[in-house]
């Protein structure tokens, strides 16, 4: 049984919400995090992680939240994720995710007068559609590389096609490989299974952001996205500016000369295999705009 000294901060209140997640369950350094202040914050931010990767990818964001900033910080780690054994994601479903979310929410809002939220990639969106829905969020909303829409000119049709029962027939092909592979912090591949719940929150999404194009959003946001982004295409936070009120848009773009990638956003150090050797390259690089970045956000928090 790990011990629970080895993994700091670990969320265990979490495990009893959601028994599908335990000690024994979940990998190193993949577990959902708390921290809180030591006298009761004011503020409390909710960070949500992204497709087949674990709360590991927010926590530089978490840490300055909490050491800069004095917010408490929660990671929630979602269903079927940063598993010993996931077993091809089955029985992955969006409606989990959300109430993986609406949990760190509650938490957070029983310990600060103020709850923000934010997330990376799929979680960026969970975070929107939470900031939108849920009237506990009360501070701004943190979107980093977030899955508002699919990359490429292609994008609308994989939405389209993931929604479909072609997913069910095409699942023979993401069997190929493990989901356990080299990466500490995450899945060796996208499973469709949860591929198709992402789909599935994409639509809920771009039904909100049409809904404000009459009465624009009154949010207020900040979002950093890469235009070298190969993932999530930057057109969708470019579509969610457009309906929102002007003034509670900020717009952290990175040039595409930066060469950031999706998930790298997040990252203030490079992530590489626990067996890397000196000469091995990182798994995940390092954002190297991430100090402008978190300052620009604490200029706002």
């Amino acid at each position: 049984m790990t011990s629970i000294s080895q993994r700091p901060h670990e969320w265990l209140e979490y495990y009893r919400q959601f028994p599908y997640f335990s000690i024994d369950t979940v990998r190193d350094g993949c577990y959902p995090r708390i921290r809180e202040q030591p006298k009761p914050a004011t503020k409390a931010i909710v960070l949500v992680h992204g497709l087949t990767d674990s709360p590991y990818f927010m926590t530089a964001i978490g840490d300055y939240f909490f050491d800069v900033l004095g917010y408490n910080i929660y990671l929630p780690l979602l269903q079927c994720h940063g598993l010993k054994h996931p077993q091809d994601m089955q029985g992955v479903k969006l409606e989990q995710w959300l109430a993986n979310v609406s949990f760190a929410v509650d938490i957070a809002a029983s310990k600060a007068d103020q709850v923000a939220i934010g997330g990376l990639s799929t979680g960026g969106t969970l975070s929107f559609y939470t900031a939108v829905n849920n009237p506990k969020i009360t501070g701004r909303l943190y979107l980093f590389s977030a899955a508002l829409d699919l990359a490429g000119p292609q994008g609308d049709l994989e939405e389209i096609l993931l929604r479909t029962f072609l997913v069910d027939i095409l699942e023979h092909l993401d069997d190929t490989q493990p989901l356990i592979g080299k990466h500490p912090y995450r899945y060796a591949r996208t499973d469709m299974n949860a591929a198709r719940e992402l789909a599935r929150l994409i639509q809920k999404t771009d039904r909100l952001i049409q809904g404000y194009r009459q009465t624009p959003l009154a949010k207020a946001i900040f979002a950093a996205h890469s235009e070298a982004d190969v993932t999530a295409n930057i057109s969708g936070i470019e579509a969610l500016q457009r309906v929102t009120v002007a003034d509670q848009f900020d717009f952290f773009r990175i040039p595409k000369a930066a060469g950031v990638a999706h998930p790298s956003v997040v990252l203030k150090e490079p992530i590489y295999a626990p067996d890397a050797s000196a000469s091995d390259f990182p798994l995940e690089y390092a954002n190297p705009v991430f100090q402008a970045m978190v300052r620009a956000m604490g200029a706002l928090a």
